[in-house]
C-alpha cells in the first residue's frame, strides 16, 4: 500500500484516531500498523521524507513564487510545513475533514495558525466547490483517507471546480494511488478538465503518481526556461526535486519542441 495522507465527506473513515509511532530517526502518523499516512524524520521536521510528497512540489518549476495556495488534506503536515518554511510570500490555507488529525498537529510540529498560515476543519470537495472563481496559484490534493481514495475528491465535478477556483494560470498538483486501471483513469479526468497540460509523474519507490495540470502557456514558459529556472532555485528546493527534475522535464519536452517549432516558422514573402 503507498503511503499516503487523507480527506474526504464526514464518515467513520473520517473520524477515526490516529495514533503516532516513533523510532530512533521519526515519528510516523497510522490508523493501523500496515500503513503510514505521514512520517516526519525527527532530526529535520521541516523536510519532505516521503519520495511522493517530494515530487509534489514538482509545481516549483512552473511557479516558484505562488502567492495563494490551496492543500486538501493535512495528514502529518509534511507539505503544510514545507511551504510555510520555504515558500514565506505565500498564504497558505489547509483543509483537513477528520478532526483527530488535526488534534496531533502540535505532535508533528505544524505551525499555528496565523496572518499567511490556517488549518481548517472541513469537506476538502465543498470547500472548493463553493470557493471563488479564481481564488487560489496552486492548489494541492493529498486526499484519502482509511478505504483510500474518497470519490469526491477524484470526481470530474471535483476537478472542474478545482480549475474554476484557480487563476488563469494556476496549477493543479494531485496525488493518485498508482492502481491500474484507474489511475489512467482519473489522469483523464483531469485531462478532460485542463487539456493537454498535463504531466503524470511516477514516483520510484512506486504506489503514487503525482499529476500537475496547468495551461499551455505555464507549459510552455517553463519548457524554454527549464535550466534557468533550476538554476534559480533554492539550495532546499534542489535537495527536494533532485530525484524528479529529470522526469518533470522529460515531461515537458514536447512544449519545448513547440516553442522551438513556432521560431524557426518564417513569415511568407509578399509579392510585389
Amino acid at each position: 500500500m503507498p503511503e499516503f495522507e487523507e480527506s474526504r465527506p464526514f464518515t467513520e473513515s473520517n473520524a477515526l484516531k490516529p495514533f503516532i509511532s516513533t523510532d530512533e530517526d521519526s515519528m510516523s502518523m497510522q490508523f493501523d500498523m500496515s500503513l503510514i499516512q505521514s512520517r516526519m524524520r525527527l532530526d529535520d521536521p521541516i523536510a519532505l521524507d516521503l519520495q511522493y510528497t517530494r515530487a509534489m512540489m514538482a509545481f516549483l518549476m512552473l511557479n516558484p513564487e505562488p502567492a495563494k495556495v490551496l492543500m486538501i488534506g493535512l495528514g502529518g503536515g509534511s507539505l503544510a510545513k514545507y511551504c510555510h518554511v520555504h515558500l514565506p510570500q505565500a498564504d497558505i490555507t489547509v483543509v483537513e475533514i477528520n478532526p483527530h488529525v488535526i488534534e496531533v498537529r502540535d505532535a508533528f510540529k505544524v505551525p499555528p495558525d496565523s496572518d499567511r498560515f490556517r488549518v481548517v476543519c472541513d469537506d476538502g470537495a465543498a470547500f472548493v466547490a463553493k470557493t471563488k472563481q479564481g481564488t487560489y496559484d496552486l492548489i494541492m490534493v493529498d486526499g484519502f483517507n482509511y478505504e483510500g481514495q474518497p470519490e469526491t475528491l477524484i470526481s470530474l465535478d471535483f476537478y472542474k471546480a478545482c480549475r474554476k477556483a484557480l487563476t488563469a494560470s494556476g496549477i493543479l498538483v494531485v496525488n493518485l494511488s498508482d492502481v491500474e486501471p484507474e489511475c489512467t483513469r482519473l489522469v483523464g479526468r483531469i485531462w478532460q478538465i485542463f487539456g493537454e497540460p498535463v504531466m503524470a509523474l511516477d514516483i520510484e519507490c512506486g504506489g503514487n503518481r503525482i499529476v500537475v495540470a496547468s495551461t499551455e502557456e505555464v507549459f510552455r514558459a517553463c519548457a524554454g526556461s527549464f535550466g534557468r529556472r533550476w538554476a534559480e532555485l533554492s539550495v532546499a528546493h534542489k535537495e527536494t526535486l533532485r530525484f524528479t527534475t529529470a522526469s518533470i522535464e522529460y515531461e515537458l519536452e514536447p512544449w519545448q519542441g513547440a516553442k522551438k517549432a513556432a521560431k524557426v516558422v518564417k513569415p511568407k514573402k509578399r509579392g510585389r
